[in-house]
């Protein structure tokens, strides 16, 4: 062995006998511009050495503390009494970190789906409003998306003070609370957005609450079991497509089909979503599909297409081929066949004008399937599609059935406790006032289980910041969908009844947004009234401010002479039956309005609807007479039940005096229609 030289020997003596040096860490939520809660304990905490000492100063208070053997340390600072700052916050150790820009005043978590998560550039007057003056009294922290299998400790994200320059990427809803907080408290509002759009409930839930009711703790078992049911899945198709013959074929001219100079004389047309399936189309083998997709200006960006489909898919954009699916990377969604994969078009191969998307659909079992339109970006493309087989197997038997692919766990952003984990535990013990949530829409087609699984996740996040009045309060789900002729049943209506449930809880609110929505895009453009509305809640609930915050809340019933007498709390100066406008809005991102036709043209207010004991719904009569309500009709001379607005998108007008409308609801108790759909 060769030997050392002796100054190298010497130097590797000295540094063996020195320490090893772990800086004093902090996770990311505390840095520069930071807000911290006024109130007596603020936790602050991070990693060091074990056993070291780390020392936090900030304005007049120095709080000392020394390092766990697990290197991790936490203290509390006592801001009860500081004034609003900026501050100089140092931690020290054997290192110093110094952190500028501090304020104290009123922190809040933002949290939900895209409709929390929007940012303010897409949103109404979104120009004006992120061009007004830097206003370092505002201020967002944006979590990255992280989603995991295992509780985290860290984020990554930083504060940023509302100005020209970055207002355009705060969510909006939580941009207008944190103004309509800011004037009336005249202190620094910080909200932390930690927000992702298209996920349940259950993926913000931690999976400790989760387990602890059966049916969302199977749920998350058998998700979990998903990558290897699989993967069996995927081995089995591809034997059993080799043992039959059904093997895909290599596309010999793709540009006859997806080029953007094809003869389509020939093609079939096509109405979808539902079956790929129309006369000359074979029920297994490939087919294409194709539109012309109208883009009315440059793109920005980069958007992201959706395709949910059933079958085997090749997508192609104006000739090229942008994205793949086959047996082998089957991922699934929803349930045991249908994907639902996006994929991106590159912002320069976007055209002003006439662009063409083609699909081809490669089935080896069975007709394929288009449950719903495909979306680029934000906008649904057409129903009307062309249709050209490429081949077809031969319709014989094939001895035995296709293996049966597994229900789908989703992405990783859907699944059970994989939010919690990577975007709400690294915040706790963050000093909050309370929280303001926006989601739900993916929750809405099992409705009924909401009424469990909201007021779980709820208690949940209580039980982590050991607060059990935690202030939690929430956005109702605005009017989505095309406009009924006929009363009936509503998963949307379902859910909002869950939400509505949820105010059982203590130090919960609800911001009304019934009439806030548009018809064709589920993430309408007004985010203003939605964050003041989640204002006006805290302002009456946190700050003693002596204001209505809600709307009129069914209380009682009864019956009399064959009309139904309803009465309501919250109504704040009186029930008010507002003027119907006459339009109502489609699509405002691209300015699309249609007339609104009344359901009772001649009855003072809308949306109520009367049933007898048959159950059959139909459009009621309804007058304010005094505090009440009085509904009836002459088809039901008999009433037993009533509903408000009580549609995906219905047409209502039952406000308060203070301008807030009346919450959703229904005197029956029937079965949901979607008692039996499980997470």
């Amino acid at each position: 062995m060769k030997s050392l030289p002796l100054l190298s020997l010497g130097l590797a003596t000295i540094l063996s006998a020195l320490p090893l040096r772990a800086e004093v860490k902090l996770p990311a939520i505390f840095s520069d511009h930071a807000v911290l809660q006024k109130t007596a304990h603020v936790p602050v905490w991070g990693k060091a050495d074990p056993g070291e000492k780390v020392t936090v100063t900030l304005d007049t208070n120095t709080v000392s503390t020394t390092a766990g053997d697990n290197g991790r340390w936490s203290l509390d600072l006592n801001l009860k009494d500081s004034g609003t700052g900026p501050y100089v916050m140092t931690v020290e150790g054997k290192n110093k970190l110094t952190l500028s820009d501090i304020v104290v005043g009123e922190v809040w978590l933002a949290s939900g789906q895209s409709n929390m998560e929007r940012p303010l550039k897409e949103t109404a007057d979104a120009e004006a409003e992120i061009a007004q003056p830097e206003n370092p009294m505002i201020r967002q922290f944006k979590v990255t998306h992280q989603a995991s299998k295992d509780p985290v400790d860290d984020i990554q994200g930083q504060w940023k003070i509302a100005s020209p320059t970055t207002r355009a990427d705060f969510s909006a809803v939580a941009y207008y609370f944190s103004k309509k907080l800011l004037g009336e408290l005249k202190v620094p509002v910080g909200v932390i957005n930690s927000t992702w759009g298209g996920t349940p409930s259950e993926a913000w839930t931690s999976a400790e609450a989760l387990d602890s009711v059966p049916d969302l703790k199977q749920a998350r078992e058998m998700k979990s079991q998903f990558p290897a049911q699989r993967k069996a899945w995927a081995d089995a198709m591809t034997a059993w497509i080799k043992e039959t013959g059904r093997e895909d074929r290599p596309a010999t001219n793709e540009a006859a089909f997806a080029g953007t100079d094809v003869d389509t004389s020939s093609w079939v047309p096509l109405t979808l979503p539902g079956e790929v399936k129309a006369p000359g189309l074979p029920a297994t083998g490939a087919v294409w599909i194709r539109q012309d997709v109208m883009i009315p200006a440059k793109s920005s960006g980069d958007p992201w297409v959706n395709f949910p489909l059933d079958g085997y898919d090749t997508v192609y954009w104006n000739g090229r081929k942008i994205a793949q699916t086959t047996v082998e990377t089957f991922q699934g969604l929803g349930h045991a066949r249908t994907r639902d994969n996006s994929y991106i078009i590159r912002s320069d191969e976007i055209l002003p004008g006439t662009n063409v998307l083609a699909i081809r659909l490669f089935e080896p079992a069975g007709s394929p399937r288009m449950p719903s339109l495909p979306q680029i970006g934000n906008t649904k493309l057409g129903k009307e599609w062309l249709a050209k087989a490429e081949f077809e197997f031969p319709s014989a038997a094939t001895g035995k059935p296709a293996p049966e692919p597994p229900r789908s766990a989703g992405q990783p952003q859907h699944q059970s406790a994989r939010l919690f984990n990577g975007m709400i535990n690294p915040l706790v013990p963050y000093a909050l006032r309370g929280v303001i949530w926006y989601q739900g829409e993916s929750n809405a087609d099992r409705a009924y289980q909401y009424r469990t699984a909201f007021p779980l996740m709820i208690g949940d996040w209580r039980k982590q910041w050991n607060r059990e009045d935690l202030p939690f309060y929430f956005c109702q789900l605005a009017n989505f969908g095309p406009k009924r002729t006929e009363p009936g049943d509503s998963s949307w209506a379902e859910l909002r009844e869950a939400q509505t449930g949820a105010l059982s809880l203590t130090n919960t609110g609800q911001a009304l947004l019934i009439e806030l929505g548009e018809s064709d895009d589920i993430h309408p453009r007004n985010k203003k009234d939605p964050g003041e509305r989640l204002g006006l809640i805290a302002l009456a609930r946190d700050y003693g401010k002596a204001i209505p915050y809600s709307g009129p809340v069914f209380d009682s019933m009864k019956i009399e002479g064959g009309k139904v007498i309803l009465s309501f709390k919250q109504t704040a100066g009186g029930l008010v039956a507002r003027p119907l406008p006459e339009t109502y809005d489609v699509e405002l991102r691209l300015g699309r309005t249609a007339p609104l036709v009344r359901n009772s043209p001649a009855s003072q207010l809308e949306g109520f609807a009367i049933c007898g004991e048959d159950k059959n719904w139909i459009w009621a009569d309804a007058k304010i007479e005094g505090d009440t309500v009085v509904v009836y009709s002459p088809k039901v001379p008999s009433p037993v039940a009533v509903r408000y607005a009580w549609a995906d998108n219905p047409t209502c007008n039952l406000y308060n005096g203070a301008g807030l409308p009346a919450v959703p609801f229904r005197t029956d108790d029937f079965p949901a229609q979607t008692l039996n759909q499980k997470y």
